[in-house]
């Protein structure tokens, strides 16, 4: 009786653990298999040698880059660099990347670790720059004032709440208005560790105001990149490691409605949307473990997914990049102006093409 009472405890082990094994490899997409989608007229961007992980593209051809992430969850190779946003204008035939000067008292430069950004444009054309930062691997949201003339961000606040304890991205729907997600529930690494290994998909979102903070969207496995429709009317959220991209209707009080899903082969990280078609462009992982553990000789590969009509029934999704790792490690970011498709990446460079 004993020892059937032991073979039962040990196959029923068996099976958990086969199913574990099974649905960590699903949600990294462990075993997908990358075939490259070229694209004819690309180059590296100069002026990037340390990631470009979000960028924002102003109506003017101007982009707005984050560059140089430490981040605590990826092993990654060490950055000689520090956290820094970067300007490029794509009016130009071979744009480069300059670094912006950043002014302002309170803002310590050298403990600047930028992740997700996003843009609000006021009524008198002021352009303010949300900047997702990290601060000795904690979590803040810097507010910028953009001074394209100076080619300098003037620092104008910090925002600190226990409801934004692990922020991943941002998009900003006034000066000091934003929605963020959080990409854990834990706060300390070998808490987050388990949190991710076991798909406890207890991530959200949350809307900030200066007079309101609250969670609008929970229950997700590892919250990434979030955007907005060009009419203000929805909300676009990545649940990288569902594969999922979630469309929300977002209401005047800040609160979001789930409306659907797109379920997507691949894990999508940062969504920008095009203000003129409304389509949403991401970068993506194809193969998502290699981005996490990363290995120079076996480097993740990189991936660009195009949007149409993602509000209907039958959204159109088009591949419409693809490489391995030679060229472009670990894409995050896919952005578009006039025909031209600017890649962004955690710590590797950035990809310029014109379409």
């Amino acid at each position: 009786m004993a020892k059937l009472l032991v073979l039962t405890v040990l196959g029923l082990g068996l099976a958990v653990f086969r199913e574990y094994l099974s649905s960590f490899q699903t949600r990294f997409n462990v075993f997908r298999e990358v075939i490259p989608v070229e694209l004819p007229n690309c180059n590296l961007v100069k002026g990037i040698e340390y990631g470009s992980e979000d960028l924002e593209i102003l109506p003017t051809g101007l982009a707005l880059i984050s560059s140089g992430l430490q981040y605590v969850e990826i092993k990654k190779p060490e950055l000689d660099t520090h956290g820094k946003i970067l300007l490029m204008n794509l009016n130009e035939d071979d744009p480069t990347a300059l670094e912006l000067s950043i002014t302002g008292s309170d803002f310590n430069l050298s403990s600047f670790n930028p992740h997700g950004i996003s843009t609000f444009t006021d009524e008198d054309n002021t352009v303010f720059l949300l900047v997702v930062n990290h601060p000795n691997y904690t979590s803040t949201v810097e507010v910028f004032k953009f001074q394209e003339k100076e080619k300098s961000l003037l620092h104008l606040k910090t925002i600190r709440h226990e409801l934004l304890p692990n922020l991943n991205d941002i998009v900003a729907v006034g000066p000091e208005h934003f929605y963020a997600t959080n990409d854990h529930y834990f706060v300390k690494p070998y808490l987050k560790f388990w949190e991710v290994c076991l798909g406890l998909a207890w991530s959200n979102v949350v809307y900030y105001s200066p007079n309101e903070v609250k969670v609008v969207a929970d229950r997700l496995d590892f919250a990434n990149g979030i955007n907005i429709s060009p009419d203000g009317k929805y909300v676009y959220v990545s649940e990288i490691l569902a594969h999922k991209i979630h469309v929300y209707e977002k209401h005047a009080n800040g609160t979001l409605t789930s409306l659907k899903s797109l379920k997507l082969d691949t894990l999508v990280d940062n969504i920008s949307v095009d203000p003129v078609t409304g389509d949403l462009w991401a970068g993506c992982h194809p193969q998502g473990l290699k981005v996490f553990l990363y290995d120079k000789k076996h480097p993740p590969a990189s991936e660009v997914i195009q949007i149409q009509n993602i509000l209907t029934e039958e959204p159109k999704v088009t591949v419409v990049f693809v490489e391995n790792g030679t060229v472009l490690q670990g894409s995050t970011v896919a952005s578009v102006y006039k025909r031209k498709l600017l890649i962004g990446t955690i710590f590797h460079k950035a990809l310029y093409c014109k379409l």
